[in-house]
């Protein structure tokens, strides 16, 4: 059974410093053991506030490093909507500027001249995936090492959004949608599944304005949230919060952060 840790923070430069401590450390273990690092990258702030002070870290082997996305909007990858050029802007980048790049055959990016088709994509994106999962794995879902997760104030994360028929998936590794009731609508996510066998998922959330959601996720176990559903099969999940967003919590209180 997975057990569930929560963090937080005086506020999002905190959470930036303990979070890229955490990818670092897990970074090294999976490396240590496996040879190599997977980790898979979600939106929205989420790309800078891990990244922050990870970029710099000198102990972090980027080369081992393969990069997913946990959901992707079916955009040119070098739009304002893309997710890869978040994570390029606030991380590849750096280390390329550094010369400590990760190799670009280790970035998995959606093939942008098929975003007319989002169901393409996904298909597209599953062959770059089974090329590095194919084999590697007991179990018919891939394990990244990490997924690192944000929130919705409707409690969606990935692209899994409340009521969606994608939240019933049992068998895709990753899921085309053309119908987001978040602009914009066509996408590509990983599977809840996918999520659940992850080693590690963390959640990174500020703010007061998500303080009712994570509430409702982390104390009330609301059903009507995605993000209430991930409970990795073998995992642990992480929730780093500042403490705007930890304030309303009354059965999952913060305990102090530990590697």
């Amino acid at each position: 059974m997975s057990l569930t840790k929560v963090y937080s923070f005086e506020d999002n430069d905190k959470v930036s410093q303990a979070l890229g401590q955490f990818i670092a450390h897990a970074s090294a273990e999976a490396i240590a053991r496996n040879g190599r690092f997977t980790v898979a990258f979600s939106g929205g702030s989420l790309p800078a506030t891990a990244c922050k002070y990870l970029r710099d870290n000198p102990q972090v082997d980027f080369s081992k490093w393969y990069v997913f996305f946990a959901d992707e909007r079916c955009v040119p990858l070098d739009s304002d909507e893309s997710n890869f050029r978040l994570v390029r802007e606030q991380l590849l980048d750096h280390l390329v500027q550094q010369k400590r790049s990760i190799p670009a055959d280790q970035v998995m990016v959606i093939n942008d001249e098929l975003v007319a088709s989002p169901e393409d994509v996904a298909q597209d994106y599953l062959d770059k995936m089974q090329s590095v999962f194919a084999g590697s794995t007991k179990t018919k879902f891939p394990q990244f090492d990490l997924v690192l997760l944000g929130i919705g104030p409707d409690g969606h994360t990935c692209s899994l959004f409340p009521g969606h028929a994608l939240l019933e998936e049992r068998n895709s590794w990753v899921a085309s949608i053309e119908d987001s009731p978040k602009e914009p609508p066509r996408r590509i996510t990983l599977t809840m599944p996918v999520v659940n066998h992850a080693d590690k998922v963390a959640f990174v959330v500020a703010g007061a304005g998500k303080s009712k959601t994570v509430r409702a996720i982390l104390d009330e176990k609301d059903v009507h949230m995605p993000a209430t559903f991930v409970k990795p099969v073998k995992g642990d999940v992480y929730w780093f919060l500042d403490d705007a967003a930890a304030k309303g919590l009354a059965e999952n209180k913060p305990t102090e952060f530990k590697l």
